[in-house]
């Protein structure tokens, strides 16, 4: 049966289709050499397109394929499973391992080491974590139950961000696009409206420990709210959250609840504060 991949460039400059779904999307050469070949099987923006053609910031790429998986297996990440049952897997995603290919991350992904455990399923995350987030990753088995999944998973953060919080609050500021950035965003009137709500958990005299429940969902809504409260992560340097002792930005998804798809049972995952988070809350027992 006929499928759709639908990928939308966000691009600085211009680049070839080719180079979009290998280098960005991590579609394989072997996905990409069968396309060539199907007559329609590559369309840009409505219309047939070749691996040659250029795209523009903006411009929609659909694949029609008889292929349900098209990233390249990658066996050697060896990322923890949290949770698995027929339905979802969690998986236990490090700092520094992204969760979708990108220029910067051919194969060596989540999406990669899923294709490697799962031969012929569609890799099809529910939630996303930035790549150098850690936490909790949920991915469905099917789009049947990707769709009941969607948008009904609890997530719960742990942050360590700089200076002294209140012990507890909320951070409700609407957040957008940074001028003149296709990553970074801020604090703006015309943004999307976002909620944050926090509880400090640990603390010295250079960090909070914080934990953290989202109302929405936005893109860096936590480092966003935080950076605009005075408090930016702990390694966070896109948001102002320089810190020598960690190499990235200070979050962590340290729990997933949702309803198992398949059998109604109520899941709760948790995932352990990562060691280089903890370091920086030495007489703390966390």
């Amino acid at each position: 049966m006929l499928r759709e991949l639908r990928f939308t460039a966000e691009l600085e400059k211009p680049m070839t289709v080719r180079d979009f779904l290998r280098g960005e999307k991590g579609v394989s050469q072997r996905l990409l050499a069968r396309l060539k070949q199907t007559p329609g099987g590559i369309a840009r923006n409505g219309a047939p397109a070749t691996a040659a053609d250029l795209l523009e910031n903006g411009d929609v790429v659909v694949l029609l394929t008889e292929d349900d998986s098209f990233l390249e297996p990658d066996p050697s990440l060896n990322i923890p499973i949290a949770y698995e049952s027929e339905a979802v897997v969690v998986f236990d995603k490090p700092g520094g391992v992204p969760v979708h290919p990108s220029v910067n991350h051919h194969g060596d992904t989540l999406g990669n080491w899923f294709a490697y455990l799962y031969p012929g399923l569609t890799f099809r995350p529910v939630n996303r974590l930035d790549r150098d987030t850690s936490g909790l990753v949920a991915a469905a088995k099917d789009p049947h139950c990707a769709n009941l999944l969607q948008g009904s998973l609890e997530k719960v953060y742990a942050a360590a961000v700089h200076g002294e919080t209140d012990s507890s609050g909320t951070i409700d500021a609407p957040i957008g696009r940074a001028e003149g950035s296709i990553i970074q965003r801020c604090v703006r009137q015309d943004g999307r409206p976002a909620v944050t709500h926090y509880r400090k958990i640990a603390g010295n005299s250079r960090f909070s420990l914080e934990q953290i429940l989202l109302e929405t969902g936005r893109t860096h809504q936590i480092r966003v709210h935080f950076a605009h409260i005075g408090h930016p992560l702990a390694g966070d340097s896109l948001y102002g959250g320089g810190c020598p002792e960690i190499g990235r930005q200070a979050l962590h998804c340290a729990r997933l609840s949702f309803t198992d798809p398949l059998t109604g049972e109520k899941i709760t995952v948790r995932s352990e504060l990562p060691r280089d988070i903890r370091a920086l809350f030495p007489e703390e027992k966390l």
